[in-house]
């Protein structure tokens, strides 16, 4: 008996909840320049077709009457952390998936709760109590379905997919409802004129492994009800990442690498909060024409030092220049993130010798000691307290891309 328990347009609502004056109102959170993007539109404001991660100037558009207001992520931070708080005291198998969405088993509580229509009542009107918000439910067999059957009766609402319905629930949904159905898997499935999930499963295995490989035999297994996965909590993270969209482009060299400089900075005095070494570093990039470039690289040792963060963002950055793709230099984005985790510090060979041309900086004790360092300055005095040379030079406004809000969407983060 598996709960997805989903609140109802998070930022929106909290903003209408604390200023009566925007109840009623279409609501946009973000930011309001030329270069905002929609972190989250209110019901009233997706009547006109507004919806988080949109440009705000198209939001705008399509909605002239909506009421734009900042983002207030301390106070979302603070509500997330009430409403898992909830969530736990009706059972201890609760996996986020993000601030404000959760996985329940509730597998075996029904002596203490009730059955599983009568548990999500209960767990809907604890929350408007508590938090004066609304969240939606889905209640199924299987994690996917609960999710699915969450956004079914949305906002408030509560869907229940019976034992044994779970194909027929499924049979009639589009098939970008599954996980993991992409532009790409989309348009190989309307090659055979898939439409919907039910269409998936009359296609058969065979002919979706041929095409789609083994990410067609989890499509098939998905479209038939199949999700064996558990509900998992105290799920690790899966990237810390730092990025930051900037109100006018940046147009040299050292402009893009003080950014990532910066960010670098701010993602290694996570890793440390977090007793996290991580062996993969992430390059992105957005140009004016919202081209994005992704590129990544795998380090010899885990590290959670800046230095080392930013030797090879700055290589991937180098790659990227090589490609050409930085011809026409205006970047609307940078953004600097690290994966593939380790919680302890990792053992390692100790150099005899300094290597000189390395292709990154050796990590050792002492660079770890001094990150150890810098990274708690910065904790209590503030981000700009200290900072490698180069962090100073920045003088452009920025900030932080209201899709990202990184201490947030990075939680529990696949991307």
């Amino acid at each position: 008996m598996i709960f997805h328990v989903d609140m109802d347009a998070f930022f929106a609502s909290i903003e209408q909840r604390d200023d009566p004056r925007l109840r009623g109102k279409p609501v946009l959170v973000g930011h309001a320049g030329k270069r905002g993007v929609v972190a989250a539109a209110s019901y009233e404001a997706r009547r006109f077709g507004c919806h988080s991660a949109q440009p705000m100037a198209v939001a705008r558009r399509r909605c002239p009457q909506a009421v734009i207001v900042p983002g207030r992520h301390e106070v979302y931070l603070g509500v997330s952390a009430e409403l898992f708080e909830i969530l736990e005291g009706f059972t201890p198998v609760v996996e986020g998936l993000s601030i404000d969405e959760a996985f329940l088993d509730m597998s075996g509580t029904q002596r203490l709760h009730g059955p599983p229509r009568v548990a999500a009542e209960r767990i809907r009107q604890t929350v408007a109590e508590r938090l004066r918000l609304t969240c939606s439910v889905g209640i199924a067999s299987a994690k996917f379905i609960a999710k699915i059957a969450s956004d079914q009766d949305k906002p408030d609402g509560l869907t229940v997919v019976e034992p044994g319905r779970e194909r027929a629930f499924l049979h009639r949904l589009p098939v970008r409802e599954l996980w993991g159905v992409g532009p790409r898997t989309q348009e190989v499935l309307e090659r055979y004129g898939v439409r919907t999930i039910g269409d998936i499963a009359e296609l058969g295995l065979e002919t979706l492994e041929r095409d789609l490989g083994e990410h067609g035999r989890h499509l098939h297994q998905l479209s038939v009800g199949v999700d064996p996965r558990p509900v998992s909590p105290g799920r690790e993270r899966k990237q810390v990442s730092h990025e930051n969209t900037f109100g006018e482009d940046l147009r040299s060299r050292p402009e893009i690498e003080d950014w990532l400089l910066r960010q670098s900075t701010r993602v290694a005095d996570r890793l440390v909060a977090k007793g996290l070494h991580g062996r993969k570093v992430h390059l992105k990039l957005r140009d004016a024409s919202f081209t994005t470039w992704t590129r990544q690289c795998s380090l010899d040792e885990p590290t959670q030092e800046a230095r080392v963060i930013f030797a090879r963002a700055r290589a991937l950055l180098d790659r990227l220049e090589a490609e050409g793709k930085l011809r026409a230099l205006r970047i609307r984005l940078t953004g600097v993130g690290v994966s593939d985790f380790r919680r302890d510090a990792p053992a390692r060979q100790l150099e005899l010798l300094p290597v000189e041309g390395a292709a990154e900086p050796a990590t050792d004790d002492r660079g770890e000691a001094v990150q150890d360092v810098l990274s708690e300055v910065r904790r209590r005095f503030g981000g700009k307290a200290l900072g490698l040379a180069g962090v100073g030079g920045i003088r452009r406004e920025a900030r932080d891309d209201a899709g990202a809000v990184p201490d947030l969407s990075t939680r529990i983060d696949d991307d």
